[in-house]
């Protein structure tokens, strides 16, 4: 008898059912994660840990253009219809930029979510690129630029920081569940 191995393409016509409920799977648990673990460590960009490893885990885990993207997309409108971000529409671009960057770091060497350097390289710039964001928001309001300069470099330095070490155990779980067979 023969077996119908076809998978149907569901989401923009590029990823199938599973490869969907996976990338909705990351973007659940970032959101989660910042409302459950809402730690007051009082240091910028400690939510860029959890951010930067369901990011880099579900380009691993679904290895096509756009992954990264619609779970930063999915997260940052989750974002808004919760209400977790005084920013409004600016929570889109806080999501949308690390992911892109994700998204390129993918499309310039698709294997990176296999090497820990690259993995924490990619980590400390997508987390850099919503630090500097923030900075921008803070510029367009009209913050006083000593104070924006100085705050602009302790965010970005903490925010890498954060992201670098975030993106650190995604290479392991990504070779661990290829190996048993679980993601190709």
């Amino acid at each position: 008898m023969m077996e119908n191995n076809q998978q149907r393409v569901y989401l923009w016509s590029r990823f199938t059912l599973r490869e969907a409920v996976l990338l909705c799977f990351c973007a659940t648990l970032i959101i989660l994660t910042r409302a459950g673990l809402r730690l007051h460590l009082h240091l910028p960009g400690h939510v860029m840990f959890f951010t930067m490893f369901f990011f880099l885990l579900a380009r691993g885990f679904v290895p096509k253009v756009g992954a990264a993207t619609l779970v930063g997309l999915i997260t940052s409108l989750a974002s808004i219809l919760l209400g977790m971000g005084a920013g409004g529409a600016m929570v889109l671009v806080k999501f949308l930029l690390p992911a892109l960057v994700v998204e390129l770091a993918g499309f310039v060497a698709p294997a990176f979510v296999t090497s820990m350097i690259a993995c924490a390289v990619v980590g400390v710039l997508a987390s850099l690129v919503r630090a500097m964001a923030n900075t921008g928001v803070e510029w367009l309001l009209g913050m006083d630029e000593e104070i924006m300069l100085k705050k602009a470099m302790i965010a970005a330095l903490l925010n890498g920081a954060w992201g670098g070490m975030g993106a650190l155990a995604v290479p392991s779980i990504i070779r661990r569940l290829r190996v048993n067979g679980l993601i190709e």
